[in-house]
């Protein structure tokens, strides 16, 4: 019977201690190349300088507005201010809902039918040149993407068409993707307040202060449209109605007025002559009592319209020139210096640790 216990490998056990002793063993061994690390950090230092020098500048435009709705800031009430005052937030109890409510504004503003949108409208006073055209050449994005042109001409994307091409389609959701991914923002200054603040940052002061304004616009649009749009086609109904009514009605008043003087020279004893009169008279009040009913209700849904409809006011807008944004020359220098440094350490233990295996 074979007693004879089986060789494992020997493992020592963890320390700290010993962790740390290996580690300044390395940082000695490392600053044993001092010239070598020293001129490793002047290139990269270099490097550091050049890749800030030439990266482009950027442009930032911030515009703050306000959302005042009242019919949904009454929800919640004195309830909402005493919970306030316990960090928890009740506005959506009693007040607005869906889309439009609370916070949902600033994912509206940042959805992609809005981001398309505002690419879509024009840089210029010609208004054939829009600010996807803009954002394309600012950003070389045109010449990329010649090799997706069927023609072999550079994509352009002219204002007001009712329909896009597929190739069209696709470059606009690559251009409102590479925005959101960090050149537009949208945040609330205040919790407790509806004020908030949009910040676009691109490469073209113009382009960034137009995007930062029309995409406002386009977001205040659909806002209000959502918002009202039901009480919007009802007055329009009720307007149509009221003037088809007053127009019926005008006619059966002079038809009613032409009777009864066609009436003072007929002879009394034809009594059908007064019964035709009299079916003139009766037309014309029931048209006229209908005509007051649909003018008293066309006048309550302006008003209820003229009460759900929100403003937004811009505080803020942005103004020319714009904040003008470029890589620090010290802060990019450091951090190539940091980043060089630690490669080359690490190569130079690496390769004493291989010689010595």
């Amino acid at each position: 019977m074979n007693n004879e216990q089986p060789n494992y490998p020997y493992e020592p056990e963890f320390s700290i201690k010993q962790l740390l002793l290996d580690r300044g063993k390395d940082v000695k061994y490392v600053f044993q190349f001092k010239k070598s690390m020293a001129l490793v950090l002047v290139i990269a230092a270099i490097l550091g300088f050049l890749f800030a020098w030439t990266w482009p500048y950027t442009y930032t435009a911030k515009l703050t507005f306000v959302i005042d709705d009242a019919k949904s800031s009454g929800g919640g009430g004195g309830l909402s201010s005493i919970a306030s005052q316990f960090g928890f937030n009740l506005d959506g109890i009693g007040g607005a809902s869906g889309v439009l409510a609370g916070d949902n504004v600033q994912e509206l503003l940042k959805s992609q039918r809005l981001m398309k949108g505002t690419l879509l409208t024009p840089y210029d006073s010609t208004g054939n040149f829009s600010l996807a055209d803009q954002y394309a050449k600012v950003y070389k994005l045109n010449k990329k993407w010649l090799k997706y042109s069927p023609d072999g001409k550079i994509i352009r994307f002219p204002v007001g068409l009712k329909s896009y091409s597929r190739i069209q389609d696709s470059l606009l959701h690559e251009m409102s993707t590479m925005i959101l991914g960090g050149e537009f923002g949208i945040s609330k200054t205040d919790k407790k307040l509806s004020f908030f603040e949009v910040n676009t940052t691109m490469r073209d002061e113009r382009l960034a202060e137009l995007f930062c304004v029309r995409v406002i616009k386009q977001g205040t649009d659909f806002f209000i449209k959502t918002k009202t749009g039901r009480l919007r086609d009802n007055v329009n109904r009720l307007q149509h109605r009221a003037d088809s009514i007053g127009v019926i009605l005008n006619h059966k008043t002079f038809a009613a007025a032409a009777g009864n003087q066609a009436l003072l020279d007929i002879n009394p004893a034809y009594t059908s002559a007064n019964a035709a009169v009299d079916i003139r008279e009766r037309d014309k009040i029931v048209l006229s009592t209908i005509f007051t009913e649909t003018v008293k209700n066309l006048e309550a849904s302006k008003t209820m319209l003229a009460q759900e409809t929100p403003t937004v006011q811009i505080v803020d807008e942005p103004e020319l020139p714009l904040k003008k944004n470029r890589m620090k020359y010290s802060a990019t220098m450091l951090l190539f210096m940091i980043g060089f440094g630690a490669v080359y350490g690490i190569f130079l233990i690496a390769t004493r640790k291989k010689e010595e295996a």
